[in-house]
């Protein structure tokens, strides 16, 4: 590395960034829990094509008005009534379903009539309405609470509704709703989370963003108290994230819930490097090397290490795009990029600053300096005195790690996200509490017979058997379903009573079927078929998470494979909710396939270094370390295993592994002069092992910044990923050097095979 070479990696820097403020987009955040499911999964596919044939579930908004002591007060219905009919005439909305104009039909000798369920028209009235309601479970828990507290509106919004199209609704809708006498109300749905996570994310961007830099100062500030070295680097970084976010950009690509964490962990990981860089340029102006020789040393010696471990880490960020869900795909690629992004910009614009400016390392504190040398040799001569206690101990906590990450459970929620005190938390758990919950549920039924449709005896019989056990099951109220037609007839035949909302006897359901078409007719329910031989059966769950969501979808796969005849009716769960739960378990899964990806590839650059596949694995040894640590600590602390903490897995290995890589280079460097593995291995210990833990404490201090976020993806990222930094330190520090011993006579024959045959006789 000479001045010429330095100053024409700033021309290519220059260029490089005049092209991206040229493409410039803009920023754009999107939000689309849709993102989380996984790609190229049959369960998914067959989704897409069911809400073609239906609708989407997740398309709607729960509204519920409140009035005490109870809904039954002809001026609070007037008022609800007004609201309803304010929201129908948005555009974007659909239909809204609610008991204020719902018809009840009664069959007669002189035919079908319709009645209103509520009949506010007069007092009398009224009483008879409420009366006739409190006796009759059917509209519970789904159009109104259990002590009519609360009235519903469902508000059916239009299909797959863009994210901007959906907060202009829930504006307007939120702006009638405070107009409205009303003051008692609640909201949940999926044009309301959407526009708060957005802003959320909004917020967190520019919040970390800012800590983020005030964090790099602060550290630089600490580390080095020169103007050059604290401004420059900060630069230095911050044209590496702009880079990024440029690319991203440019290529189509949106900060989502994910990308929001890219500045803080882009910032440590770019300090990271320069740290070690700086590091070992003081050490060279310490020992009185002139500047430009320095410069030329430090870039000659670390250009591989750096390079090296920026391809290390972006390679664990990468493996995140084997999970096959789109959020994720995007973080690991975008951010891995990120990384040889600030990679190509600290070793494009570093040399130039070390060039121009005056050196670092002459005012440093040298008593500071040899306290550092002193205490890391006495540790090196701790490590060689207790080499057999430090592999059990590594051993053994390993093993009871890995055993206790194997009983750490798969779990996440919907809104897993938000904070536990955050707004619409609290919404989504009042319609869990009072209205059988918010959580879609969706179970696709059919017949394979030719001879019959789904509104056949026998075919409703098996059916009626699914209801009963789904909301047995679910603990939900109500299953919308073609059977809710059915007894919906039946009730109406019987005066209106609510005992007779069930399926008809056979004899009975005889000759129903002109009073049947009539319904359909009258009011399509939207769960059934135009050929009669398929349906759905729809009805809201609370949100038990996706281990328990799991174990009820078995309990009814159970239920179907050894109650329902198959040869009358075909069952399938779907849904968003069901691909969401299902998305929790295999993410989990395929980020350690993909860590089996990350793991070869370290094998492979260490074993090409070294030449030795021996050497590598036992490189490897150390980075398995922090993550059965973390799994560990997950268990110890009660932390599942979900979408936001399974990625943790490959970010920490992509960071971690870079100690080892520093290590292993430095080491090797050493042996290159000539160095036998003991004297060699003290020079590291002395050197790189000073600066593993500057940067893990750097990167740590990073880390743990994201756990000011009220988002729970990047507090996990925080939190974890900076416990296993620590653990990666303490494998890198002790264990690594006694595997390395235990080699010995292998990288010493390495060492004097490669010397001239003179230095061989010497030695």
């Amino acid at each position: 590395m000479n001045k010429n070479k330095a100053f024409s990696g700033l021309a290519i820097a220059g260029l490089t960034t005049l092209f991206f403020i040229l493409t410039w987009q803009g920023l754009t955040f999107n939000y689309d829990f849709e993102n989380f499911f996984q790609e190229n999964d049959p369960d998914l596919d067959f989704y897409r094509e069911y809400r073609e044939k239906f609708e989407n579930d997740n398309d709607y908004l729960l509204i519920a008005l409140g009035h005490k002591p109870d809904i039954y007060d002809s001026l609070f219905l007037e008022q609800s009534l007004q609201l309803k009919k304010e929201i129908c005439g948005l555009e974007g909305v659909l239909e809204v379903v609610s008991l204020l104009d719902q018809e009840e039909a009664l069959i007669g000798p002189f035919g079908v009539n319709f009645r209103l369920l509520l009949d506010w028209s007069s007092s009398e009235n009224l009483k008879k309405t409420a009366q006739r309601l409190s006796e009759d479970d059917l509209w519970k828990g789904s159009l109104m609470d259990e002590n009519a507290r609360y009235l519903l509106l469902l508000v059916k919004n239009k299909q797959r509704i863009a994210k901007e199209e959906g907060d202009r609704l829930y504006m307007a809708i939120e702006g009638l709703l405070r107009q409205s006498e009303i003051t008692d109300y609640k909201a949940a749905g999926k044009i309301k989370a959407q526009g708060a996570f957005v802003s959320l994310l909004q917020e967190e961007f520019a919040f970390f963003f800012l800590l983020a830099i005030i964090c790099v100062l602060l550290l630089l500030w600490l580390l080095y108290r020169v103007w050059w070295a604290i401004v420059l680097p900060l630069i230095i970084i911050l044209i590496g994230i702009f880079w990024t976010i440029a690319f991203l950009l440019l290529t189509g690509g949106e900060l989502d819930i994910m990308l929001v964490m890219q500045p803080p962990i882009l910032m440590v990981i770019g300090l990271s490097g320069m740290v070690h860089i700086l590091s070992h340029y003081q050490g060279l102006i310490r020992k009185n090397v002139p500047k430009e020789k320095a410069v030329a040393l430090v870039f000659g010696e670390l250009a591989l290490p750096i390079f090296l471990t920026a391809l290390t880490t972006a390679l664990g960020f990468i493996s995140l795009y084997f999970t096959d869900v789109y959020s994720l795909k995007w973080f690991g690629l975008y951010t891995g990029l990120g990384v040889l992004f600030m990679f190509t910009s600290l070793m494009s614009l570093l040399p130039v600053a070390l060039f121009t400016f005056a050196p670092l390392g002459s005012s440093q504190n040298k008593v500071w300096e040899a306290r550092w040398e002193n205490s890391m040799g006495k540790l090196y001569q701790w490590i060689l005195a207790k080499k057999s206690l430090i592999a059990v101990l590594f051993v053994s906590i390993s093993l009871l790690a890995g055993i206790f990450m194997s009983q750490v459970k798969t779990d996440g929620y919907i809104l897993d996200n938000l904070p536990e005190d955050h707004p619409l938390m609290a919404d989504f758990r009042f319609f869990d509490e009072r209205f059988s919950g918010s959580k879609p549920l969706e179970i696709f039924v059919s017949v394979e017979n030719d001879d019959l449709t789904i509104f056949d005896y026998q075919v409703l019989s098996e059916m009626d058997k699914l209801a009963a056990f789904i909301k047995e099951n679910y603990k939900t109220d109500n299953v919308l379903s073609p059977l809710t037609l059915i007894k919906s007839i039946n009730k109406a035949r019987n005066g209106g009573n609510p005992k007779a909302f069930r399926l008809p006897s056979e004899l009975a359901y005889q000759g129903m079927d002109r009073i049947r078409d009539q319904f359909m007719e009258r009011r399509d329910l939207g769960v059934w078929s135009e050929d009669l031989k398929s349906g759905r059966m729809s009805a809201r769950m609370e949100d038990l998470g996706s281990f328990e969501g799991q174990r009820l979808h078995q309990n009814l796969n159970r239920f179907v494979e050894n109650n329902v005849d198959k040869e009358l009716l075909q069952v399938r769960i779907t849904g968003t909710s069901f691909l969401i739960d299902k998305s929790h378990e295999q993410v989990t899964q395929n980020v350690f396939e993909g860590l089996g990806f990350a793991f070869f590839l370290v094998v492979f650059i260490v074993g090409l270094l070294y030449k030795s596949w021996r050497i590598a694995f036992l490189v490897l040894l150390p980075n398995i370390v922090p993550l059965l640590w973390i799994g560990g600590g997950m268990y110890w602390f009660g932390i599942d295993f979900k979408l936001s903490t399974s990625i943790v897995f490959a970010i920490a290995f992509g960071i971690a592994v870079d100690d080892s890589i520093h290590f292993m280079t430095n080491l090797r460097l050493q042996m290159a002069k000539g160095n036998l593995l003991d004297h060699a291995m003290r020079l590291t210990f002395m050197t790189t092992g000073k600066a593993i833990v500057l940067t893990t404490f750097i990167l740590s201090s990073g880390f743990l910044v994201l756990m000011f976020s009220d988002l729970e993806i990047p507090w996990f990222a925080g939190f974890l990923v900076s416990l296993s930094l620590f653990f990666a330190l303490l494998a890198d520090l002790f264990w690594l050097p006694v595997l390395l011993l235990s080699i010995k006579k292998l990288l010493n024959a390495k060492v004097i095979g490669a010397l001239p045959e003179k230095q061989k006789l010497q030695k």
